[in-house]
């Protein structure tokens, strides 16, 4: 196919992904839940499961094979801006609040799902279409173990921002908790990642470029960054040469991370979390948030959807293994949290609360389970797997936590056509 086809392709492709991204994420706020788990589910829709199942030849003349790398570059573009986004929005005053209690559910919230990813590993490493035959015991449980760990944590500061629970000792706890458990995520995933393939000098760049890259910005990256924001008006736009300067760093960061061998997306939260704060970040979500989430992470979500086959639970040989996986990743996590929230004196309805909250998975379930197969841990039977599982968690958070708070009065009006992060 040549360069012209292709790009003929891409522009029909982003088309149709963006309507029907908009409408099954505007139903699902009719539903009462976030526009993002509106948008993951259009893009299982679009993929075999429903699209290809219902008109197969359409489907494959829509998203023929050698198009889909143009639609990968696309969405990985998206969701490196993404975590870009998110890192401008980190607020490092959540770990001196409330430092205690959030340890401790955050560590029950990794600890618990470790142990089970563990005890399973052995059993989940011999069955066909889970994990690669080169993945070793270790990376299998560990893998898993960040999988069922991670939480969705901007849709988790989203939902306590819409509740009025921003400054709270709740909301603080939980998104002090939540930030903690995808930082251990995120780092045991770089780990699997660097290790994977038994190459351990290429391991140890990874891991020895990640932590210099990591250290070189919390110590030197906000002095030397301080320059751009000083050069942002309190009013009015923010200067092209600015945004010039951003763009820039974001993508050579995001490939350095690449080129090491850990993922661009590290590079861009790095970047982000370590902006100055102020009136730079705030220009910059404001100008870069719509395009990322309205066109940029629906390409992503698609090219999830597209390698998802939900014919794997009526695979008799999967479907045993895809319940133990689900049974782990709902209870673990949930319970674990809610039981640490208790023994640390949290009242029961702000510990359930906490439990529902960090049980979601969303879109940060969908990054690490993409890079995953990306770099061949993983293979599509355990993908589909934990797409449904991001799914269905991401479904049941916000109604559970409006059902354990529905004596609160919300202090701001719910989410229903708010364009901010996911």
């Amino acid at each position: 196919m040549s360069t012209p086809q292709l790009s003929v392709y891409f522009f029909l492709q982003a088309g149709i992904i963006i309507l029907v991204c908009r409408l099954v994420g505007r139903l699902a706020q009719r539903l009462g839940q976030p526009q993002v788990v509106g948008e993951m589910i259009a893009g299982v829709t679009l993929g075999p499961s429903l699209f290809g199942a219902l008109m197969p030849e359409t489907q494959l003349a829509l998203f023929p094979k050698p198009t889909l790398d143009m639609l990968y570059v696309g969405g990985q573009v998206g969701v490196g801006m993404y975590m870009f986004l998110v890192g401008t929005e980190f607020r490092a005053d959540h770990f001196r609040a409330r430092y205690r209690s959030a340890m401790a559910v955050s560590w029950a919230g990794i600890a618990v799902p470790f142990l089970l990813a563990f005890a399973l590993a052995p059993w989940l490493q011999h069955v066909p279409g889970l994990f690669s035959d080169k993945t070793r015991f270790l990376e299998v449980a560990l893998f898993l173990g960040a999988a069922i760990a991670i939480t969705a944590f901007p849709m988790l500061a989203r939902i306590i921002h819409e509740r009025g629970l921003t400054g709270t000792p709740l909301g603080t706890l939980a998104l002090t908790a939540g930030a903690m458990d995808d930082a251990a995520a995120w780092c045991i995933l770089a780990i699997v990642l660097a290790s994977f393939g038994g190459s351990w000098a290429q391991a140890w760049l990874a891991i020895g470029g990640g932590i210099a890259y990591l250290g070189f910005m919390l110590l030197a990256g906000r002095r030397l960054l301080a320059p751009l924001a000083a050069r942002v008006p309190g009013q009015g736009p923010l200067p092209s040469s600015v945004l010039a300067w951003v763009m820039a760093l974001f993508f050579l960061c995001a490939w350095a991370m690449d080129a090491i061998g850990i993922h661009a997306v590290f590079g861009g939260f790095i970047l982000g979390a370590c902006l100055p704060r102020g009136a730079l970040t705030e220009r910059l979500r404001e100008l870069l948030q719509p395009m990322v989430v309205v066109v940029l992470l629906p390409l992503f979500f698609t090219y999830s959807g597209l390698k998802t086959q939900l014919s794997v639970f009526m695979d008799p040989a999967m479907l045993l293994p895809a319940i133990a996986i689900l049974l782990a990743s709902f209870g673990g996590k949930a319970i674990a949290c809610w039981a640490a929230a208790r023994l640390s004196g949290e009242p029961p309805r702000d510990a359930m609360a906490i439990g529902a909250l960090m049980n979601a998975r969303g879109l940060m379930e969908l990054i690490i389970i993409n890079i995953g197969l990306q770099a061949g841990v993983i293979e599509p039977g355990l993908f589909s797997i934990l797409v449904i599982m991001a799914i269905l968690t991401t479904l049941m958070a916000t109604p559970l936590f409006n059902w354990i708070m529905r004596d609160r009065r919300a202090a701001s009006p719910p989410m229903a056509g708010d364009p901010s992060l996911p």
